[in-house]
């Protein structure tokens, strides 16, 4: 006799939060890395004609990367 093998379908569903919530983080995760270009590469940013100094690159740097992983990490639970 053969035997038969039922393999049950696993449904993944996706709510509209986890995606929200991985769309911010995508955002959040590219101003992360245009914030670390900057740092490198050291070209300069104006606002509305004020200097923006490196230093403050710096903190945005971590304050998106911050957003960025609590974001995603909120997306997985």
């Amino acid at each position: 006799m053969a035997k038969k093998v039922v393999q049950q379908k696993r449904e993944v569903s996706v709510s509209r939060k986890d995606v929200g919530l991985k769309v911010a983080g995508s955002l959040f995760g590219l101003i992360a890395l245009i914030h670390l270009i900057r740092l490198f590469v050291r070209f300069d940013a104006r606002i509305a004609g004020w200097h923006v100094p490196l230093w403050a690159s710096s903190a945005f740097l971590v304050a998106a990367g911050a957003l960025s992983l609590w974001f995603f990490l909120l997306a997985r639970d």
